[in-house]
């Protein structure tokens, strides 16, 4: 039921993001967030409720909340309350790894184990948070083959796609029984859960399939 959008161009997305977000209302939430990159540092704002909770809570940021690069989400609530902690995206500890998540990751419990064995700090009750944390583990200068390496680990059905502080105008999406599509427009990309999210900004769509991992670039993708 969860909604994804993600852009990468040389626009200011912020709004981008809320209106793919509010085009994806159908889907029903519970609560919502983005996470956009601007510089070197991603600001991430939460909010419960409607998307109305979501804009407020952005313009109190007092343009803080900027970036070309971002993320959004709204969650139905699967694992954990519905509060601000829970809501998505999630990041991992250094705050430079943050993803959105729809669906189950069914051996989250292990993973979490394993991950605050070696220092990881969670922050919510969600399965979704120990995706960003299992980038942050395997990230060594190549976003995506992190994300290989995590999406391997992972058991359930779920589509994801993650952002990072290093590497700015890079997104990076993988689907596991969950859909997730892509949009390429005229130097720009979007990635989301429904190809509705950017229907008004492109019309030239691209299915990420079953058990592919795809990076997105204002230049376009690599599946």
């Amino acid at each position: 039921m969860c909604g994804i959008i993600g852009y990468v161009g040389p626009r200011e997305c912020r709004d981008l993001l809320l209106e793919g977000l509010r085009r994806l209302e159908y889907r029903g939430y519970d609560s919502a967030g983005v996470s956009l990159l601007g510089g070197d540092d991603i600001a991430s704002v939460h909010a419960v409720g409607n998307l109305e909770k979501l804009r407020d809570a952005v313009a109190a940021g007092n343009g803080h909340v900027r970036g070309s690069t971002g993320v959004g989400h709204t969650r139905w609530a699967t694992h954990g309350r519905v509060t601000e902690a829970n809501a998505h995206p999630h990041s991992d500890t250094s705050n430079r790894v943050h993803i959105v998540l729809n669906g189950i990751v069914e051996n989250w419990t292990d993973l979490r184990d394993r991950l605050e064995a070696v220092g990881a700090e969670f922050t919510s009750e969600t399965d979704a948070e120990v995706v960003a944390h299992l980038i942050a583990a395997h990230l060594n200068g190549d976003l995506t083959e992190a994300v290989r390496q995590a999406y391997s680990e992972l058991r359930g059905h779920f589509a994801f796609v993650a952002m990072s502080a290093d590497h700015p105008g890079v997104l990076v999406g993988a689907r596991k029984e969950c859909p997730l599509v892509v949009g390429i427009g005229d130097g720009e990309s979007f990635i989301a859960s429904a190809i509705p999210a950017f229907l008004a900004e492109t019309r030239n769509v691209q299915l990420v399939n079953d058990g592919e991992i795809v990076e997105i670039t204002a230049d376009g993708s690599r599946f």
